[in-house]
């Protein structure tokens, strides 16, 4: 045990001195340190500026719980020592792989404990005790910067929004609208609050739609957005949908609607976690499709990153 948990010190040393320089270069505050770089330690470890957000991906491991749980707390110590941040704020999560009768967001704690992180000038509400995921998905911090670029002027659409970073970036890139549609009330609401926090309170602007996406799509007129953000789970089957989701059977028929209702020369940027996607290009009705999977992988994800991310346009 001693020595396991040495070559993980060793380890987490290295990849934090690499990261943290390039962190420190780019003036991020919230990346990841750590993603199951040995197989005995799987975990992903983040860093949410002066918190650690520990995921312990499921294994069989052949520990007893008390004894796992003392190889827990070891590790945590590490971390603490190495990170320079108190064990007290290390959050720690049990992952498992999904499978299709998993909820997208599982709720785990009531504690409603949020703090304010930071990332590239804007606010975002982060709650590291709740939920499995922690309301900020730090690899595509690359790809809401392209979307703050491109925004000036336009009406942009966020469907799928989860907690609105997306939104918030359009809004801070000059949008002329924001529509942020999602099936969960929570999250609509963490959304919105999300865009309090950035002083978007503008509601003529600002948009926010219950629904299921697949029947909200078939609602709009043509033409109605200049940009839309699409980012799905890979399953869903919740009670308030019509029918369930599956990514790879349903992506044409969602890209196809989105473009229905995007401008001529708008842009959809489509992204998804389905690590064996395969995108049916011929039947999707665009001009252009760009995989741009590399160029909007951080730092802090590469050659970790398992998702698929496309730039579409009309």
């Amino acid at each position: 045990m001693i020595d396991k948990l040495q070559m993980f010190e060793n380890r987490l040393l290295k990849v934090y001195k690499h990261k943290s320089k390039l962190a420190r270069r780019q003036n991020v505050s919230c990346y990841r340190v750590y993603d199951h770089d040995l197989p005995e330690f799987p975990f992903a470890i983040e860093l949410y500026e002066d918190k650690v957000y520990l995921a312990e991906y499921l294994r069989r491991h052949g520990m007893e719980e008390e004894e796992h749980d003392e190889w827990l707390e070891s590790c945590k110590d590490v971390i603490s020592k190495i990170l320079s941040v108190p064990v007290d704020k290390i959050y720690d999560r049990q992952r498992r792989r999904m499978n299709h009768k998993d909820k997208q967001y599982e709720k785990l704690n009531m504690q409603q404990e949020f703090f304010t992180a930071e990332e590239n000038g804007l606010k975002f509400l982060v709650n590291l005790t709740d939920y499995l995921d922690t309301g900020l998905f730090l690899d595509h911090r690359i790809t809401r910067q392209m979307v703050r670029g491109e925004s000036k002027g336009k009406r942009m659409l966020n469907l799928f929004c989860y907690t609105g970073s997306f939104s918030v970036y359009a809004a801070a890139g000059g949008a002329s609208s924001v529509t942020s549609v999602d099936l969960s009330k929570t999250y609509l609401k963490w959304a919105e609050d999300n865009m309090v926090i950035n002083l978007f309170k503008d509601t003529g602007k600002y948009q926010f739609v219950h629904a299921d996406v697949k029947q909200y799509l078939k609602t709009l007129q043509p033409d109605s957005f200049d940009i839309v953000v699409m980012d799905p789970p890979t399953f869903s089957n919740s009670k308030r949908m019509k029918d369930f989701l599956d990514i790879q059977r349903d992506h044409v028929e969602l890209l196809n609607d989105v473009l229905a209702a995007t401008t001529k020369g708008g842009i959809v940027y489509f992204s998804t976690n389905f690590t064996r996607f395969v995108l049916e290009q011929e039947q999707i009705k665009a001009t252009e499709i760009k995989d741009i999977t590399r160029t909007t992988t951080p730092f802090d994800f590469e050659g970790k990153l398992k998702r698929w991310c496309y730039k579409i346009t009309k």
